[in-house]
């Protein structure tokens, strides 16, 4: 059964019930402790490029990934993207499949070796920061500015793989959304690694013309931070009368998808999803649901390329 992330996560402090959870991140502390010890091993053969996160799930790694390969792939550059083969990660994989070069993988080192037999220049992988192996040439860490570092706990007290401070070790935080606090998140990351890159980064829908405004809209996720695809409708002056939320890299039953189609119908609602859950329906409901196509800007784009190609 997967499990919602908990609301106290993204609290600005800790709560009681995340004081009581801090003794179970032990296994957590152990693991970093000893992650900063490891000998990991930079690739003479190929460049290596790390999407990832140290807050747990939902923060856009996958669609930062997607605009990288394109930037690359502009600049004449070989990439492919590597996504390591978990059972539970199907759409995500099938979204990267169609946008870009994938090639998935049970260990993240065997890329390595596919990816030079195939003659690539650069991998690109979503997700892996915490590998114990590959030292990445590139090192890039993503966050909602919404929920920043939520209540800054470790898992299960809190949403973070790994504290705060481990960003001295990355090349470039990207803060995607809105936030009032901007200026105090910079400062905050500034203290850790005043050489970092920082950029900001925000969606935007490419074909808002094929959109009906004046229709009322039912709309259903499996994603890690739901509000941000009703937050970007609602931007956009969709009407949204009904939302259906469904834990991250859900697998929607016949009956999940029957339930959504007839609540539409007996309400006079369109169906709208992301295009990460609507990869996962069977074709028979797709002429009912619709799904929302975006795409990611990056502010100071100039300034990720020379990043890249230094």
């Amino acid at each position: 059964m997967k499990l919602k992330k908990p609301s106290f996560w993204d609290l600005p402090k800790p709560n009681f019930l995340s004081y009581l959870l801090i003794p179970f991140s032990l296994p957590i502390i152990l693991r970093n402790f000893l992650f900063q010890f490891l000998k990991k091993k930079k690739s003479l053969n190929i460049k290596t490029i790390c999407v990832g996160n140290i807050y747990l799930g939902g923060t856009g790694k996958t669609p930062l990934t997607i605009k990288i390969s394109e930037i690359l792939n502009k600049l004449d550059i070989q990439v492919a993207t590597i996504k390591k083969n978990y059972s539970n990660q199907k759409d995500e994989q099938l979204l990267l499949k169609q946008k870009t070069s994938l090639i998935i993988v049970d260990s993240r080192k065997e890329a390595i070796n596919q990816g030079v037999n195939e003659k690539y220049e650069v991998l690109l992988f979503d997700d892996g920061l915490q590998e114990t192996k590959i030292d990445y040439d590139i090192k890039l860490v993503c966050f909602k500015s919404k929920n920043w570092i939520g209540n800054g706990q470790l898992l299960p007290a809190g949403p973070m793989r790994e504290k705060i401070s481990s960003l001295k070790k990355f090349d470039a935080v990207f803060l995607n959304g809105k936030s009032a606090n901007f200026e105090k998140i910079e400062d905050q990351i500034k203290k850790i690694n005043l050489d970092i890159k920082i950029f900001k980064t925000f969606y935007k829908i490419p074909n808002i013309q094929k959109y009906n405004l004046e229709s009322k809209y039912l709309i259903f996720s499996g994603i890690g931070n739901p509000s941000d695809f009703k937050d970007i409708l609602l931007e956009n002056k969709f009407d949204v009368v009904r939302e259906m939320v469904f834990p991250d890299h859900f697998e929607y039953s016949l009956n999940d998808l029957e339930k959504i189609q007839n609540t539409a119908r007996n309400e006079g609602l369109k169906i709208i999803t992301t295009e990460k859950d609507f990869m996962k329906i069977p074709e028979k409901f797709k002429k009912e649901i619709n799904f929302l196509t975006i795409d990611l800007v990056i502010q100071d784009e100039k300034k990720l390329i020379e990043l890249l190609t230094k």
